[in-house]
């Protein structure tokens, strides 16, 4: 029976069984057509507010697999996504009607501990990473939840508890391996393709399919020590203000959120788990030292808890929020830098922290500064570089039904700090309404006619849509 597909011209076209089966004799991988028996499974991603039904998914399984599937989809002017660890909040893993390249079967981890390098293949999750790196005491600098993807989670950036030791994901990358528009096999990296080795280093998906990246690896002691340091919430003004001076003066080794989860948790009708403020801090420097490094924010006032304590960093550290984010809850984020955080915007986050609909979302505050500020804001796309914290404002609930209080009170709470944050956001945690276009640009300041260049060499048909779009342009006056 024909499968009916979306193209790339916003219409629908059929594709035979024999053209489905030309395809199928190419893969080491297999498709999944909507109907197969395992089409419901191959549509779900993490984020479970995202409801959308892909026509077909080809399931790669090597790089010739990722080359076959453009060159069909070039052939039949298909609609295509692609899915790496299907992790990103905003669901762009999955397009509507159209075929999805999913890269989850290729997800081997090289570690070479001699030249302190680490080839990863798009498909892995953090956790991958940090099981491969850990028996050497190595580590690539990645975010904070295990089940993260790491292909979408480079490309945008990459922010994580070794953040201010060593920088962003993308200050750890070494080369990317590319499928382009074209369906050929390229390397990027500094000597070859580097228009495109810049571009990659905060992008996002708009110019091939990357099928692996290499790294490089940094030393993390077996195990450091972590600071959990609950108050109350009545305090949380006087704790931001507090915070925001300790990581001002706080050595690049200690790498720290202040959390805040405004409203009390339900469970049969019991309050149990009270509002709190909490400053959570990471330390990967000489362990002798680190107890007394995060000791200002155990003692900063009578906590209601501390749970500080050395911890192993890849079965520990990088695991402790995966429970707070189990795959099909569903969530709605977005984000906002700032140079600073004055009182005003400080009583403004605690207001709507403590206003949210549901009892499972939080805030989320990120000190920024050390290694990340080192870099020059032209040097990767990613160019928020001066930047001194990251409010992220996350929505997370049960049940697709309360999805409209949630994303409102979202969109309601970056409106409000918006007049004193910068443009733009970090587009791993985006917001996922409205016109984007906007939103984009903002992301890339002065950056962003250089990348419509690249665009504009790498893809210029624009085949890869189905993301945070950059649309091909002209390269820049002096180019």
């Amino acid at each position: 029976m024909p499968l009916r597909i979306a193209t790339l011209g916003d219409d629908w076209t059929s594709l035979a069984d024999s053209q489905l089966g030309d395809l199928a004799a190419q893969l080491r991988g297999d498709l999944v057509r909507m109907g197969d028996p395992a089409y419901e499974t191959e549509r779900q991603i993490w984020n479970g507010m995202i409801d959308r039904r892909p026509a077909l998914v080809v399931r790669c399984a090597q790089v010739s697999d990722v080359v076959a599937a453009v060159k069909f989809m070039r052939a039949h002017g298909l609609r295509a996504s692609v899915r790496g660890g299907g992790h990103n909040v905003a669901g762009k893993a999955l397009c509507d009607g159209g075929l999805v390249i999913d890269l989850g079967r290729m997800n081997r981890v090289q570690v070479d501990s001699a030249s302190l390098t680490a080839r990863v293949e798009a498909g892995a999750r953090l956790g991958d990473v940090d099981a491969a790196a850990r028996p050497f005491g190595l580590a690539v600098p990645v975010g904070v939840v295990s089940r993260t993807g790491i292909g979408g989670l480079t490309l945008h950036g990459g922010m994580g508890w070794l953040l201010r030791r060593d920088g962003l994901t993308v200050d750890n990358l070494l080369a990317l391996d590319v499928v382009t528009a074209q369906g050929e096999s390229i390397t990027a990296g500094p000597g070859e393709h580097a228009d495109l080795f810049w571009a990659l280093r905060g992008g996002g998906g708009n110019f091939g399919v990357v099928t692996s990246f290499t790294y490089r690896l940094r030393p993390v002691g077996r195990q450091v020590w972590f600071a959990t340091v609950l108050y109350p919430y009545s305090k949380a003004q006087q704790a931001i203000r507090f915070w925001r001076q300790f990581m001002a003066d706080a050595p690049d080794e200690l790498s720290s959120f202040c959390v805040l989860r405004g409203r009390p948790m339900q469970a049969a009708g019991k309050v149990v788990r009270q509002p709190v403020v909490a400053f959570l801090a990471c330390y990967s420097g000489p362990f002798e030292r680190g107890e007394e490094v995060i000791r200002p924010l155990r003692e900063w006032d009578q906590p209601i808890a501390d749970l500080s304590a050395p911890m192993d960093y890849h079965l520990g550290v990088q695991r402790m929020f995966d429970k707070d984010y189990p795959a099909g809850r569903c969530y709605y984020w977005n984000s906002l830098f700032f140079n600073d955080l004055d009182a005003a915007t400080i009583e403004q986050i605690v207001h709507y922290a403590g206003s949210g609909p549901s009892s499972l979302s939080s805030v989320n505050i990120w000190a920024l500064g050390g290694a990340m500020n080192r870099v020059s804001p032209s040097e990767t796309a990613f160019c928020k570089r001066d930047c001194q914290f990251m409010v992220a404002v996350e929505a997370n609930w049960e049940g697709r039904e309360h999805a409209t209080a949630n994303v409102a009170w979202v969109g309601d709470f970056v409106e409000a700090l918006r007049p004193a944050s910068r443009a733009g956001a970090y587009l791993n945690f985006p917001g996922g309404t409205g016109a984007q276009a906007d939103l984009i640009k903002e992301c890339y300041d002065k950056n962003f006619a250089r990348l419509q260049a690249v665009k504009q060499c790498y893809d210029p048909e624009n085949i890869w849509r189905c993301n945070f779009n950059i649309l091909p342009g002209s390269p820049p006056p002096g180019d």
